[in-house]
């Protein structure tokens, strides 16, 4: 009968049979050093077999018993991180200082607010103070030059030093902010502010007592045409006999000669002031004077808590976290972008304490209307609309299109002053 044989893992019988064999070949061993003892003595060839003989049963013997050990696993190298893919560079070239309100303080939140989006994803920079001259060049220059991918100039001053620097670097993307030119590596964007202004006028028009609006503008430019015009026509939509009075500084950022221009008009029976300029001068000029004015860029009630009756602000945030994730996903393409109230870039509200429930409840609807296209400020109604020389602009029941709102180059009837052509 078979015998029963022990439960042993394959390791331990290997061990075993191996020192089975090697105990085989130690015996051969051993009878061949006896059988060259009886026999006669060995020549030189004999003692060479019995050496040779010898070592090959030893290193057999090793490599059997060898078979029978475990074989330890190696522990894998652990596999290397990627590799962390660098931070976008984002430049920003600022006319003015960011300060607490303004033009420069509305872009300035913008980039923080897409810097939030994207985290250590993207690193952002800016240059504050920049004068639309040959130093404009120069800034936009350095900033490429430092490795920017992506370069925001936001001033209608920086397009052509834009233009002139992006031909230099083609592989850098630039954003013309109120410019108009693009190339392949320029785009531009610009917001409707008209749409604010229009609105914020039919708030001027009902809380003004003496029916005098005043104007601080910078230069005679079609953007700021459509923001006097459509003040104007928001205004006489509430009040027909309103009247805007118009300064021009021909500057964007002067605060102490934005600060004179206003008082000048205070002075000549406006109790209520708007303005295109970069600061808050006019605003806290306004405050001062016990006067009322409409906020531009940002809110401005921290400057004129009292004087402040309405705001429009310019919504950047959205507009430069796009163009940034596209520059990022590889899509970011030129283009000319122009949105307002509808593509949320435009905004008016932040209505001082002195305005009625009435009033705001109007301009708020007025900004949903003008949202959803049902109203439009340069649409003119069953009467046409005449510019201040009795021109006619738009023909009754007809609405410019916006070719002619952006070769603006008149003054709405009401608006005081006048254009050299």
């Amino acid at each position: 009968a078979d015998l029963a044989q022990p439960d042993l893992d394959p390791g331990e019988h290997a061990g075993l049979a191996g020192a089975g064999v090697s105990s085989g070949l130690i015996m051969l061993f051993s009878s061949t050093l006896l059988f060259t003892r009886k026999g006669t003595d060995m020549t030189d060839f004999s003692k060479r077999s019995v050496i040779k003989l010898a070592a090959l049963t030893a290193v057999a013997a090793a490599a059997l018993v060898g078979c029978g050990k475990k074989e330890e696993p190696k522990a894998e190298a652990p596999a290397a991180a990627p590799a962390k893919a660098e931070p976008l560079k984002i430049a920003f070239a600022y006319v003015g200082p960011v300060g607490d309100g303004g033009w420069t303080f509305a872009h300035d939140n913008g980039r923080k607010a897409m810097e939030k989006e994207f985290g250590d994803k993207v690193v952002t920079s800016f240059v504050e103070k920049v004068p639309e001259s040959a130093d404009a060049e120069r800034v936009i220059r350095d900033l490429a030059q430092q490795g920017h991918q992506i370069i925001f100039t936001p001033s209608f001053g920086y397009m052509e030093p834009t233009l002139k620097v992006a031909q230099d670097y083609p592989n850098v993307k630039f954003e013309s902010i109120t410019g108009y030119k693009t190339t392949a590596n320029v785009a531009t964007a610009n917001a409707r502010y008209y749409e604010g202004r229009y609105l914020a006028g039919i708030a001027a028009g009902r809380m003004s007592k003496t029916g005098v609006a005043g104007f601080v503008a910078g230069f005679p430019i079609p953007e700021v045409l459509q923001g006097i015009n459509a003040f104007a026509l928001g205004m006489r939509s509430v009040n027909p006999q309103a009247m805007v009075k118009v300064v021009w500084l021909n500057v964007w950022f002067d605060p102490p000669k934005e600060r004179d221009a206003a008082m000048a008009l205070f002075n000549q029976d406006v109790d209520v002031i708007a303005f295109h300029t970069g600061s808050t001068a006019v605003m806290a000029a306004a405050q001062e004077r016990g006067k009322m004015a409409v906020a531009y860029h940002s809110d401005m009630r921290r400057t004129g808590p009292d004087a402040q009756i309405v705001a429009i602000t310019h919504q950047w945030g959205n507009y430069y976290t796009e163009r940034v994730r596209a520059v990022q996903n590889g899509s970011w393409k030129s283009g000319n972008v122009w949105g307002g109230v509808r593509e949320g870039m435009i905004r008016v509200g932040d209505f001082g304490s002195r305005v009625p429930a009435a009033v705001q409840k109007e301009v708020l609807a007025a900004q949903k209307a003008v949202g959803a296209g049902r109203l439009h400020p340069f649409r003119a109604g069953n009467a046409a609309v005449r510019d201040n020389e009795g021109h006619e602009v738009i023909p009754a029941g007809q609405t410019l299109s916006d070719q002619q709102i952006l070769q603006m180059n008149w003054l709405a009837e009401g608006v005081q002053g006048k254009l050299q052509r």
